[in-house]
């Protein structure tokens, strides 16, 4: 039987490298997205356009009648909820923003009442994160599935928030969710407002001089085609009603991550830290996916960054060549 996956999100960074992927693992794909995203650089893939819907999951109204009547039609096997407001500094400083809170929290609420009116609801992988997690700044902490959740911003409320929201789902409906909490992901075509895509922009540019926040920060990143290859592999082989972390398992610096894209880029460009000082972020332990999947990270973090920064040097190349 075809798979045939739904991706909320699906024009953001990793639902078009999802949307890709799973395309090439012959699953029939479609979308839902916000709206069309404001550049069609050439990285992942989108669904044929027949298939992208159009639903902003803040509208308390609910689903357009489009999307109900494809949905019924479709009807797809898996859902992956990738859609959210996931850059932490836009999600708020103490509490969540209301739209942040429309999105993540109730967009989510709205998604799964649309997933218990189909005939069959199908399984559902949620992209939670790792800012469920907050960790002693005293040295490097490995978290499981287990280490107790206390979100450490805003952004980890809401999704903290939704996970209660499928949890309480599965509980009471017998809906099959699967609880994804992804560390940091990175990779072709992803936003500046993340670390690697903000750096790898500005040498891109030729700024001078770089600025970073700090070279002292103690990270878990992995690459995004990594991230969703074990989406997949969750969605055929995890069990629902399941957490699982998705991550390198790897403590590293962020400064270790700049010294090898400032290696492939300009030794000699300047560097400003402005917000410098010791950092630490939860890193995954990811044993649980891999006994359940097999899965474990494969692409080199040398590999993740050197196409991200000819993802962002190429990507400027053409929008200056489409100027002239």
């Amino acid at each position: 039987m075809t798979e045939r996956a739904l991706i909320t999100g699906v024009t953001g960074f990793v639902g078009r490298h999802l949307c890709q992927y799973l395309r090439n693992q012959g699953y029939e794909v479609a979308g839902i997205a916000h709206g069309l995203p404001q550049s069609l650089e050439p990285w992942g893939q989108l669904p044929e356009s027949r298939n992208v819907l159009f639903w902003n999951l803040a509208n308390p109204g609910g689903p357009p009648r489009d999307v109900v009547d494809f949905l019924g039609t479709f009807r797809p096997t898996v859902i992956y909820h990738l859609a959210a407001i996931s850059v932490p500094e836009m999600c708020g400083n103490t509490q969540p923003t209301d739209l942040a809170w429309a999105v993540n929290v109730e967009g989510t609420r709205r998604l799964v009442e649309l997933a218990l009116s189909l005939p069959e609801p199908p399984r559902i992988i949620f992209a939670s994160t790792s800012h469920v997690y907050r960790v002693s700044q005293d040295g490097i902490t490995f978290v499981d599935e287990t280490y107790p959740v206390q979100p450490r911003n805003p952004y980890g409320q809401t999704k903290l928030a939704a996970e209660q929201i499928l949890q309480e789902a599965y509980h009471r409906d017998g809906l099959p969710v699967i609880i994804v909490r992804a560390f940091p992901h990175t990779g072709p075509g992803q936003s500046e407002k993340m670390m690697l895509a903000a750096w790898a922009a500005q040498f891109a540019r030729g700024d001078s001089p770089i600025k970073i926040h700090t070279l002292q920060a103690v990270i878990d990143i992995c690459d995004v085609r990594d991230v969703v290859r074990a989406y997949r592999l969750l969605a055929e082989q995890g069990q629902p009603g399941e957490i699982y972390l998705v991550g390198s398992g790897i403590p590293r610096t962020s400064g270790h991550v700049f010294r090898i894209l400032q290696g492939l880029a300009d030794p000699a460009r300047p560097v400003v830290e402005i917000r410098p000082g010791l950092k630490y972020d939860p890193i995954a332990r990811v044993d649980k996916l891999t006994r359940t999947t097999g899965w474990k990270p494969e692409i080199p973090l040398e590999t993740t960054v050197k196409d991200t920064y000819c993802w962002w040097r190429n990507c400027l190349k053409r929008n200056r060549i489409a100027e002239h």
